[in-house]
């Protein structure tokens, strides 16, 4: 399986995924630049963590207007697969491949710290290797709290979308465990399709021994495991 690993000006965290699936998953991964118009044949791009053009205006909305961005939702409207990771998740759905928004942590400040995650649809492509236990992955975000009107929410849960939610470390899914105020504590989605992915923490953070954390490695197998088995 060949990923793309689309870089904005103002991207961080690109090396880290490159590194993941690379070093770690052993697959073919790509860096294609934003301007670039061309997907370069890969299956699974990721829109990665960071500030694309500095978190102007709205972070992720210039990001959505960068050339290669025509080309992502043309590969997601094809059922190709489509991940964005915190500001890539941000930038989804300022495209419109997923639905609601991110605004501003509700406590006005940028979080950065490990946090618990509840596997809520484990029936996806990135979630089917996760239990029903809490898993342990890092954030790093000052726009990260997922809003969505009534009907949105109704039809996320109504079609099983919500992929994780903010939990204590014993999966008990309560105010106190949500560190951006996020409704419903949702901390990712996917779309209506099952192939577009959006979540705010950082999976490649916590994907290597070295790092003493291997949770979010859970998320790289679940996505072998269903297209390569």
């Amino acid at each position: 399986m060949k990923f793309g690993v689309v870089v904005f000006p103002g991207s961080n965290c690109d090396m880290d995924m490159v590194y993941v699936i690379e070093t770690i998953m052993k697959q073919e991964v790509v860096k294609l630049w934003h301007k670039d118009t061309d997907l370069q044949n890969c299956d699974f791009i990721i829109l990665p963590g960071g500030f694309s053009y500095g978190d102007y205006l709205r972070s992720g909305s210039i990001a959505n207007y960068s050339p290669i961005m025509e080309k992502v939702v043309e590969h997601s409207n094809k059922g190709g697969y489509v991940m964005g990771i915190c500001n890539g998740f941000q930038i989804l759905c300022e495209s419109g491949l997923l639905p609601g928004a991110l605004l501003h942590n509700t406590n006005h400040k940028f979080i950065c710290k490990n946090i618990h995650l509840k596997p809520i649809s484990k029936n996806t492509l990135v979630t089917n290797q996760y239990s029903d236990e809490a898993i342990k992955i890092p954030i790093a975000h000052g726009e990260g709290r997922f809003y969505a009107d009534e009907n949105t929410l109704n039809k996320l849960i109504e079609n099983d979308q919500i992929l994780f939610k903010y939990s204590d470390e014993k999966g008990n899914i309560t105010k106190e465990a949500n560190p951006n105020g996020s409704i419903l504590n949702i901390a990712g989605i996917c779309n209506n399709n099952r192939n577009v992915f959006g979540m705010m923490p950082h999976p490649e953070r916590a994907a290597d021994t070295e790092l003493n954390n291997t949770d979010g490695k859970i998320l790289f197998d679940s996505i072998l495991n269903e297209v390569l088995s």
